[in-house]
């Protein structure tokens, strides 16, 4: 697959640009992303699908500057799909030829199965791990479902119902009770269904998400796995329903979304009526992901190896100059947390978060030595984003943050308080990597002691010298019992 690849979304409401480099086998980071509103169905669902002039000269101008933002990154392969307002316009050849023939650019008009599989696709890659989940993506013409159990993608589904087409059939006209009986027979299919996650996928879900975000004070910036309780959506949802422009501001909505987001919190509404899904989550990836992930994974059955996660691979292909070293950190520190974590009071599932952290803490050392952690700390918050829950990623970039010398200020724990475990297990695994970077201050070929720990007393047995070692464990900060003997 070429190392670096365009990926081209002509929605019904926007066209969109991905542009990913491969960084590895399976691992890939994002080097730019462009966007253009250029409701290409704009009037169409009001001339029996046809697209009209003046968005398809839109689009047209967009493809155009896309392309040459493509050049500019030296991108060697282009894929370019298109999906509702084109898979449904009796013109749309016209369209699809002018492309073809001017601009060199092939559209493949995607039908609405296959876009559904490849939101979900997205999903079952680098979202966390999915049980009995059904993923729904509201685009301006279409909405697609897919079945989600253990990241097995089953039951694509594609419904034509979407902001733009319900905005222009009934909205514009106050239709809302013609607007709720055509949503309700389309959703017909949801009444045999049990589902305990909402997944959603593209714009008007991301709309939604980021306000609630807003409104709620979240801590974290980060959309993509964001996860909350469907009855706080539900009623968020009922307060933009009722909102007006000005209301609207205040709830977060952006104002490109102000003629679109009541159509799309409408169908989400209904949805979410007929399933009764204890949580939401929303996906910050969707069919553009979809169609690199098939592309990028199409001799792998669409799936990553086992137990591997491609942005902490990304993080170690781009940012880790020292793997051995990163190597050491993570085996010593899961070595020392096995022998403590009964006596720090500390459930083992947290030993994958502290390994994480322990490969990772040095990354920022690639940025600027003397402000490492705080590069770390920002690295990981941003970049550590596939297959990770914002409870994990809170707490292995906490751990970056603080490891040396400190444990976690009282600020951060608070301000972070949701998404961080109790504070004695933040302190604890804080410390365990404190110590593991102590120990290894003399930074061995291979590590050179062993340890064993006793009632409280951790020994250090080497018949090398652990000077180094020796005053650094004396600057660590520790609040529980503890005792280091070299």
């Amino acid at each position: 697959m070429a190392k670096r690849t365009a990926v081209i979304d002509i929605g019904s409401n926007s066209v969109r640009m991905v542009i990913y480099e491969k960084t590895s086998r399976f691992a890939f980071r994002l080097l730019h992303e462009e966007k253009s509103r250029v409701r290409i169905s704009e009037h169409a669902y009001k001339n029996e699908g046809n697209l009209q002039d003046v968005p398809m000269k839109r689009a047209y101008n967009a493809l155009e500057n896309f392309l040459s933002i493509a050049h500019s990154f030296r991108v060697r392969k282009t894929l370019c799909v298109a999906t509702s307002a084109l898979r449904d316009a009796p013109n749309k050849k016209e369209f699809i030829h002018k492309v073809r023939e001017q601009l060199k650019l092939n559209i493949k008009v995607i039908d609405g199965e296959k876009e559904a599989y490849y939101g979900a696709l997205a999903c079952a890659n680098l979202l966390p791990k999915l049980q009995t989940s059904l993923s729904i993506d509201i685009g301006g013409g279409s909405t697609e479902f897919a079945l989600l159990d253990a990241n097995k993608i089953s039951h694509t589904l594609s419904l034509n119902l979407g902001t733009v087409r319900l905005k222009e059939l009934f909205c514009d006209e106050k239709n809302f009770n013609e607007a709720l009986a055509y949503i309700d027979k389309q959703l017909d299919f949801l009444d045999t269904l049990e589902v305990t996650t909402l997944v959603g996928i593209g714009g008007t879900f991301r709309a939604l998400a980021a306000a609630l975000m807003h409104t709620t004070n979240y801590p974290l910036d980060k959309i993509h796995a964001f996860r909350e309780k469907s009855t706080l959506f539900e009623n968020f949802i009922k307060q933009i329903l009722q909102a007006d422009t000005k209301e609207l501001k205040t709830l977060g909505i952006k104002e490109s979304r102000f003629d679109v987001i009541k159509p799309g919190a409408l169908i989400l509404q209904r949805v979410i009526q007929k399933l009764q899904p204890k949580t939401l989550m929303a996906s910050g990836v969707g069919v553009r992901e979809g169609v690199y992930l098939a592309d990028l994974l199409r001799h792998s059955k669409h799936k990553f190896p086992e137990h591997f996660n491609t942005s902490l691979r990304q993080i170690l292909d781009v940012h880790i100059d020292n793997t051995n070293y990163a190597n050491q950190l993570n085996t010593l520190s899961k070595k020392i947390f096995d022998l403590t974590h009964h006596y720090f009071n500390v459930k083992k599932h947290y030993r994958y978060e502290l390994g994480i952290a322990a490969k990772l803490y040095s990354a920022g050392a690639n940025i600027h030595f003397y402000s490492q952690n705080k590069h770390a700390y920002t690295l990981v918050q941003n970049s550590l984003e596939y297959g990770f829950s914002h409870e994990s990623i809170m707490l292995i970039a906490t751990l970056c943050k603080y490891t040396k010398n400190k444990l976690p200020a009282a600020s951060h724990l608070k301000k972070y308080a949701i998404l961080l475990p109790k504070e004695h297990i933040t302190n604890a695994l804080s410390y365990i990597l404190s110590l593991s970077l102590a120990l290894l201050s003399h930074r061995p070929r291979n590590i050179d002691f062993d340890i064993i720990f006793q009632e409280g007393k951790l020994s250090i047995i080497s018949e090398n010298n652990l000077y180094l070692a020796k005053e650094a464990v004396k600057k660590i900060e520790c609040n529980q019992k503890i005792t280091i003997n070299f």
